[in-house]
């Protein structure tokens, strides 16, 4: 197929996650920026829908555009799938993806492969709570987060050692496993990066936010609040940051696209959070604002997307 704008594209969004609502928007834009991109085939699914199964498998599709976000969306299952049925799809497959969503795990890479990342500690629900080990291994503040969930689903800042009971308990709504970690202080940036097996970085960019942390509130804020393009840090210190965030791309073996949060702390080592497999893509997500940066619209990120997603 010569001309990628020929593909008859199956757009994937919605399902069961905490994260349905957003996925069906970013399905929309998707599907808008694939059309003015000059798709003249793109069919909007819902995985939830009881009828997706078959129309998937029947519907002829050339690739697959995932815009699902969440458990079953970016943890590989969708990916596996799509494997089974033979429909490429963008972004990574089903073992960077299981890995990536794996807070834990993916840290584990991280640490084999050079990037720095906060100190943490993993709970699970079968084990007693041992507020002591945990501040004294730690220190405060920490973060509570659920191993595998995202979009700040379950997470608190805790301050206080009293706190902890309630955080862990909070986290454990959304797992059996629970990551407390280092609260490194310092400037938040994200680094999109763009490619298969040999990915640039995007131009990074520096989060802002009143809360503790960039919260669910925040994220779905006008971006102009929050999205500092390029950050206020030395380029030295964004460089690095770039250059980790491919280096995790590769790493997690990612595919596509894909997005890596730090903290920058005050000696200005760049400290990795974790890498998100399917980044938002409503045209104010991240992401897509650094592309836009970079000179890439909205239709054109998109189109490019499908492109690696053939290309692989």
């Amino acid at each position: 197929m010569d001309d990628v704008t020929m593909s008859k594209v199956a757009l994937l969004c919605g399902g069961w996650s905490d994260e349905r609502e957003v996925s069906l928007a970013s399905g929309k834009e998707c599907a808008e920026a694939l059309k003015q991109a000059g798709f003249s085939q793109v069919d909007v699914l819902d995985v939830a829908s009881p009828d997706f199964v078959r129309a998937i498998a029947d519907g002829g599709y050339d690739v697959a555009f995932v815009a699902l976000h969440g458990r079953y969306g970016e943890d590989g299952c969708v990916q596996g799938f799509l494997e089974l049925l033979g429909i490429p799809y963008t972004f990574s497959g089903v073992l960077a993806s299981a890995i990536a969503f794996d807070k834990a795990k993916a840290k584990d890479i991280y640490r084999e492969h050079g990037i720095p990342t906060p100190k943490d500690i993993v709970l699970y629900a079968d084990e007693p709570l041992q507020v002591d080990v945990v501040v004294e291994a730690l220190g405060l503040p920490v973060f509570v987060k659920p191993v595998s969930n995202g979009s700040s689903y379950g997470i608190t800042r805790v301050t206080q050692a009293d706190q902890l009971p309630a955080a862990v308990t909070e986290a454990f709504r959304f797992g059996g496993r629970v990551l407390v970690e280092q609260a490194v202080s310092g400037a938040e940036i994200t680094v999109p990066v763009f490619g298969n097996d040999h990915p640039d970085a995007l131009p990074a960019v520096e989060i802002r936010y009143d809360a503790g942390f960039y919260d669910l509130a925040s994220k779905y804020e006008d971006p102009a609040k929050h999205h500092v393009i390029p950050p206020e840090l030395p380029q030295a210190t964004v460089t690095r940051a770039q250059e980790l965030a491919c280096r995790a791309h590769q790493a997690l073996g990612c595919s596509g696209a894909s997005r890596s949060d730090f903290i920058v702390a005050d000696d200005g080592t760049p400290y990795m959070l974790e890498t998100n497999v399917v980044p938002g893509m409503t045209a104010s997500s991240l992401m897509p604002d650094a592309a836009r940066r970079a000179g890439m619209g909205f239709s054109e990120l998109c189109r490019r997307l499908v492109e690696l997603a053939l290309e692989r």
